[in-house]
């Protein structure tokens, strides 16, 4: 199996290394990541300026830019062949309900799906890598499985931060929803004038079983199959019948 790793974090985050250190031990793997942290940038691509790739002492590749121009760097210019997988983490921290549609590091992944390719997102549930050894090896035995869909599919995967014996089932979830966001956090930078900090993610509006929240809050991993057609399906019929 050959498998392109992408990530949010940086190719220095603690999650990209300890991810790719669990697959290389089953695959034949390339890492091509951001240079700096890229979080919230969701499936934005560099069209202003062009982009650089460079090669790091440790053998991953990382680019000045999104964790979706990596993926389509990787794709489209730097690979001589197709990945059997895209598989984009360890994210420091949850991609759970709305927080999907700003995830870097589900973007990466989704690239590769684009392209046709089975990709999977892996995030920590809470922040600061606690467990992350556990994380890997999850990441690993569920890249091992065998899914009995059509391909390519798009996973999106949150593991709680525990250690792998105290882990329950992985679990197929739904995507549960948040309440709107905090407000932002008003300040002034050291020359007096006006900023503004996006403000903390809103609390669960929805995490009744069989989502991604209720999984994982009881120590579930949750698997949640993704799609990327935004098409309101029930508007549609309404729109056609009022065009008509």
């Amino acid at each position: 199996m050959r498998i392109l790793i992408s990530n949010d974090d940086g190719y220095l985050a603690p999650g990209i290394n300890a991810l790719a250190d669990a697959l290389a031990a089953v695959a034949d793997i390339v890492v091509v990541a951001p240079d700096s942290n890229r979080s919230g940038a969701s499936n934005s691509l560099s069209l202003d300026r062009p982009l650089s790739v460079q090669k790091a002492t440790n053998g991953f590749y990382f680019v000045n830019g999104t964790p979706t121009d990596c993926v389509h760097v990787a794709l489209t210019g730097m690979l001589d062949y197709r990945p059997d997988l895209i598989v984009s983490g360890i994210n420091n921290g949850q991609n759970m309900g709305d927080d999907t549609l700003y995830s870097g590091t589900v973007a990466a992944a989704t690239e590769g799906y684009l392209f046709g390719i089975p990709a999977i997102a892996f995030s920590q549930v809470a922040h600061g890598w606690e467990h992350l050894d556990s994380a890997a090896r999850v990441a690993r035995d569920i890249v091992l499985r065998r899914f009995d869909m059509p391909s390519p599919y798009l996973l999106n995967v949150n593991i709680p931060n525990l250690p792998y014996e105290q882990l329950g089932n992985i679990t197929a979830t739904r995507l549960g929803r948040r309440h709107h966001a905090e407000p932002v956090i008003r300040s002034l930078d050291p020359r007096g004038r006006e900023i503004f900090w996006i403000g903390a993610p809103g609390g669960c509006m929805d995490a009744g079983e069989g989502t991604d929240f209720y999984a994982t809050s009881h120590s579930q991993v949750s698997v949640t199959p993704l799609q990327i057609d935004l098409t309101n399906k029930e508007q549609l019929a309404r729109l056609t019948r009022g065009l008509a």
